[in-house]
């Protein structure tokens, strides 16, 4: 994606704004840029990505291209038109924040499930950070001109997140985010029976190359595909045909967790992208069905949230750690969960 520059275009007028960036892996087939685009772009249909190619709005190394155009490793696709994308367009709105602790540098927030963290494509208004530029004046830009987004959360994960007041705070935070010194503990409810009390999880996560909705784990014949992700683990709660672990990230890549879970077989409980919101283990028993359904039901979404969040202040230098109580939906459906392996399960 974008860090949203203005182009200027061939005739010299600075009119066209870039929507969308995309660098064509090492080990990308020659691929058609209207399929190329359609594989990387949420929500976009193919009318669409056509009409802008008739409009000369997709650029390859900086020249339009047709939609017939072969993608080939290394190149630059762009799309450009001629307003700035609406995600840009922030419309400060008054929604309520649960601010767990803040002083002049920084601020940590309790997100609730069902909040997307920045305005994207089908999300341009109900945002965190449409909440944060009503509550708070002149937050930073981070490097996608995000104000004060020194990490994200996925929309229907719940937790912590910090966000940074000053521009040396957002310089400060973000290093630490690089260098994965800071510390992420999110707790997870995953189908199956995770075997090991603990574990490490490490595979390049990329984009589904059938799935544009999805990430995948490359194995180690495509090293060169998608980025480096290490995600630990630990057992916390056996619970029959359910899991509740805690897991420790050591990179941040997008739905990090939700990927290597289900790469070793324990996708996330009720995750509908990649397929948990279906019975995975367990019996055939029609009773069985009634009460996964009704675990959907108290837990709408996928069984993620942040619990911990730590980092060094950046004025101070002191250790900053915070915790935050798992959600009552989450603790719903384990309350389900135990009392049905207590009884039901050997």
């Amino acid at each position: 994606m974008s860090n949203n520059p203005q182009i200027e275009d061939n005739d010299g007028n600075d009119d066209l704004y870039e929507h969308y960036r995309f660098i064509a892996d090492k080990g990308q087939n020659p691929l058609r840029v209207d399929k190329f685009l359609m594989n990387r772009v949420e929500n976009v249909t193919r009318n669409k990505i056509q009409k802008a190619a008739k409009d000369g709005n997709i650029h390859v190394n900086e020249a339009v291209v047709k939609q017939n155009y072969k993608v080939k490793p290394g190149d630059v696709v762009q799309v450009l038109f001629e307003h700035p994308p609406y995600e840009y367009l922030l419309v400060p709105e008054d929604i309520p924040l649960d601010i767990i602790y803040e002083d002049d540098a920084l601020l940590v927030v309790n997100k609730p499930a069902g909040m997307v963290v920045h305005p994207g494509h089908g999300n341009y208004s109900g945002t965190l950070i449409n909440a944060l530029t009503f509550h708070f004046d002149n937050l930073p830009n981070n490097s996608s001109n995000r104000p004060g987004l020194v990490h994200r959360i996925d929309k229907d994960t719940s937790g912590l997140l910090v966000v940074a007041k000053t521009e040396e705070a957002m310089a400060h935070l973000s290093k630490q985010f690089f260098n994965k010194t800071s510390e992420r503990e999110y707790i997870a409810l995953v189908w199956g029976n995770v075997e090991d009390d603990e574990g490490t999880i490490e595979g390049n996560i990329g984009r589904h190359p059938k799935n544009r909705l999805q990430n995948t784990v490359f194995d180690e014949e495509e090293e060169e595909r998608g980025k480096h992700a290490v995600t630990h683990y630990k057992v916390l709660e056996r619970l029959g045909y359910v899991t509740l672990v805690s897991c420790r990230l050591e990179t941040g890549r997008t739905h990090q967790i939700r990927v290597h879970m289900k790469h070793i077989g324990h996708t996330l409980f009720n995750d509908e992208r990649y397929g948990g919101d279906r019975i995975l283990k367990g019996t055939h028993f029609s009773k069985y069905k009634q009460f996964v359904d009704n675990c959907f039901k108290v837990l709408p979404r996928q069984a993620l949230h942040a619990r911990t969040l730590g980092f060094e202040h950046p004025e101070t230098g002191k250790k900053m750690s915070f915790e935050c109580p798992v959600p009552d939906d989450i603790e719903a459906c384990l309350d389900k969960w135990r009392n049905y392996s207590k009884h039901v399960i050997d």
